[in-house]
This record gives C-alpha cells, structure tokens and sequence, in this order.
C-alpha cells in the first residue's frame, strides 16, 4: 500500500489495512525523510520559526502520548515524564512548555533516545489499536478520530522536517546535499493563458465526508465576482524578469510592512536564490544547483508574491477564488510521495512515475510542487467553533496575522492534501515551498 492511501483507510476503517498498519506507516514515513541525515543535522535551529529535525521527531511522538495513550490506556507508564514539558509545542491546556526560540540548545536527549521514545510509543500505541478490552471498545471511535488527527499533524510535521533542515543546512558556506540524483528538468512554459470564472455562489470548506481540520469548515456559501486565473504558477524565469527590472528596489510595490523588511533585510532576490557570475543558482535538498528556469519560482513570501503580482499588473487570487476554480478536480501533482524534493514543474520525461502536469484543457491543475499565497487572510468561515480540549488550539488561536495558502509542495504527502486545506503563515514566511498564483479581475 502507498502512503498516500493510509489516512483514507483509517477513516473508512477498512477492513483490508488495520489501523495500526495505517499508523504505522507515516510514523516510518517520517523517519525515512530522516534516513540520510547526520546526528549532527537533526540539533540545528537555524531560527526562530524552525525546529530541529530531532524536536519534531519528539513532538510527533508526545502528541499521540498525551492526546491518546495517557488518556485512554489506563496502564500506559510514560517513557520519561520530562519529555511532557521538552516537546509540547504551544497546548497550553496540556501544560507548561520549553522556550520554542531555544529548542535548539537542548543536546539531550540524544537523537538514539528520541528514536526509542518513537518506538516505545509506537508499540504501546499500536498494542491499543489491537486491545480488546471493555475501556478500549467503549472509546473506540474517539481512539480512532484522535489517532487520525495525529496522523495528520505527523504529516505536516513531515513538511516542516524538510523545510526546516533546508533552512539550516543552506546557512552552512559548504552547500551540503542530503539526496542524491539528478532532477528532472522542467519543460518550457507556453506564455500565461488566463481561465474565467464566472460570478455567482460557490460552495467553500469540507464537508463532514472525511477528516479535515477544524478550520476547513463549516461548508458555506460564498459569493464571487467574475475573474481570471492564471493557468499555471509563475516561473523562475519570470520571476528573474522582476528582479533584473529592480522590482526590490521599487517601493511603490510594496507594502509598507514589506517595504520595511526589504530595506533592513536586503531582500534581493527569493531566499536560497544566489549569483555566480552571469549564472543563477539556488541551493536545494540535493545541493546547489542551476536555476531551472521553467520551472515554478519557490520560497517566497507572501510579500514578495504580493509585489510581483503589482508589478506584473495582476493580483493574488483569494482562497474562494482559488478553490472555486479548482472544485471538483482530482488531486494530482507532485507530493512527498515522489521522494523529489524540489519543485521541478512539468517534467520533460514522459515515462516519469508521476505525471505532474495535467492541463485538463484549461488549468495546469498540478498540485503539490509549491504552495500558492492568495490575499485572503486566515480567519474563521461562517459559523466556525473550535473543539473543546487541548485540541481545540490546533487551529483557531492562530487566526492573526497570517495569509492563507492554497495547493500543496513537494513536501507535503498527498494523502494529506485536500483541495479545502488551508495553509497559513505570516507575510515574511520565506522558507517553505511557497510560490505564485496570478488572478486578475475580468
């Protein structure tokens, strides 16, 4: 079974995957992204918005310990009561925390004692998927809706896993790779072809059909103005026109909050971007590598998409926008599952495992390769109401300050991916896989 199959099979509760199986899975996922690191990697904390890869491999792992296994199996001994306060992230119901900004200070415990706290919480998690006894059958379903929920936190902490060592990693003057291999190449882009959308009510959200996140929902009804979206992501090609235009040194498209971060900053040009002569690089998960001009442009902010959308005289879609129009599609496109880790566009090779780019006649519906800023603020929809508990501050408490973004990355597994899912960081956010999408008004 493929990984993008297993959170499905945990909802559905299928009776040819066990759940355990189902768990089992993405928690070896994560530690496969692991497998080429160095003990020496997974300590860096290269800033404040990252962790080390050794702090989410715990964090992972105390959620399911406090969320399912303190709760509901009455024998269950923790693997070491200190863990509680070293690895909660920001549940302020579950208790006190360590200082986020310092994770990386912590040199124990060592990487060999994260992995058998993985493990040892693996087989009690696991042995009470398997029990039989009266407590556990009585709470069957809240075991599994809780189990499915840290499946999907495990997988957004997967996408943080890479993004965070890139981040890390790319500070070190020796540009190391952690993945070997050529990439693909990106074929040349036909010039930007515009699909309308006409006005009317659209439906927004998720439905109760399936697991998603709190802040997908409620489904609502929505009202659109008629506009056009671009048929593909901006490129690297066409993001480099921006910057030899001087699109950095031009205030008046920016933002002032944005203009203030590119002056004291030296924002140049998209993070891991660099020159080296008349050539352009970027480092990347497999080294530094020559930028693939066709290919999307990747880690920029919500403030540089922002400025490059004024500059091309266009704008960023909202999320209505976005998910209006790509409802109903399926979802294809390059995920973690590729195990390639750079977004690389339409692939030149046709005998490629997956086909990244499916047109549909209109709309380059490739999703994952990177994440797409809208204009849309992160806030509640309609009637939203956060759970009770410790799990009601998975979401809600974060709807400041914050853009939301729409399509997935490289980094992030299909089997996670929905076409409700909203993303959300600050404006300055630059180390994900996050690109451009342009709209315009029709």
């Amino acid at each position: 079974m493929q990984d993008s199959d297993l959170v499905s099979e945990i909802e559905t509760s299928s009776n040819t995957v066990s759940p355990s199986k189902i768990y089992s899975g993405i928690r070896s996922f994560s530690e496969r992204l692991c497998a080429t690191l160095e003990k020496e990697d997974c300590v860096l904390q290269s800033m404040t918005d990252a962790s080390p890869v050794r702090w989410h491999l715990a964090h992972t792992t105390w959620f399911f310990e406090t969320f399912v296994l303190r709760i509901f199996d009455p024998e269950y001994t923790p693997f070491d009561p200190r863990f509680a306060f070293l690895f909660n992230s920001y549940y302020v119901q579950a208790g006190a925390r360590f200082s986020r900004p310092d994770r990386g200070l912590l040199s124990r415990p060592t990487m060999d004692e994260v992995y058998a706290y993985r493990q040892y919480v693996n087989e009690h998690l696991v042995s009470l998927l398997h029990s039989t006894s009266d407590s556990t059958r009585t709470h069957s379903k809240e075991i599994r809706r809780v189990v499915t929920v840290g499946i999907n936190h495990e997988q957004q902490h997967q996408e943080l896993i890479l993004t965070d060592i890139k981040h890390a990693l790319a500070q070190n003057p020796i540009q190391p790779a952690i993945f070997d291999g050529d990439l693909p190449v990106a074929k040349a882009c036909d010039e930007v072809a515009w699909l309308a959308i006409p006005e009317g009510l659209v439906d927004i959200g998720a439905d109760t059909a399936s697991f998603h996140f709190d802040n997908e929902g409620p489904r609502h009804k929505y009202y659109l103005e008629s506009f056009c979206i671009a048929d593909r992501p901006v490129t690297n090609q066409e993001f480099l026109a921006f910057v030899e235009a001087g699109g950095y040194k031009n205030q008046l498209l920016w933002l002032d909050k944005a203009w203030s971060l590119v002056t004291s900053q030296d924002w140049n040009r998209p993070l891991y971007w660099y020159q080296d002569g008349e050539e352009w690089f970027e480092y990347t998960l497999y080294g530094p590598r020559l930028i693939d001009m066709n290919a999307p442009v990747a880690h920029v902010s919500f403030y540089e998409a922002d400025a490059y959308a004024r500059w091309a005289e266009c704008r960023l879609p909202t999320e209505f926008e976005w998910e209006a129009a790509v409802a109903g599609q399926p979802v294809i496109g390059h995920f973690s599952e590729d195990f390639i880790f750079h977004p690389i566009g339409i692939r030149e090779a046709e005998n490629q495992q997956t086909e990244v780019i499916d047109r549909n006649g209109e709309l380059d519906l490739c999703f994952g390769t990177v994440w797409e800023w809208t204009k849309s603020q992160y806030s509640a929809y309609p009637g939203y109401s956060p759970e009770s508990g410790a799990l009601g501050e998975y979401n809600g408490k974060f709807m400041c300050d914050q853009f939301v973004l729409k399509g997935g990355s490289v980094a992030t597994s299909a089997s996670h991916f929905r076409l409700t899912y909203r993303n959300f960081f600050p404006g300055h956010a630059r180390w994900q896989f996050a690109g451009i999408r342009l709209a315009k008004d029709s």
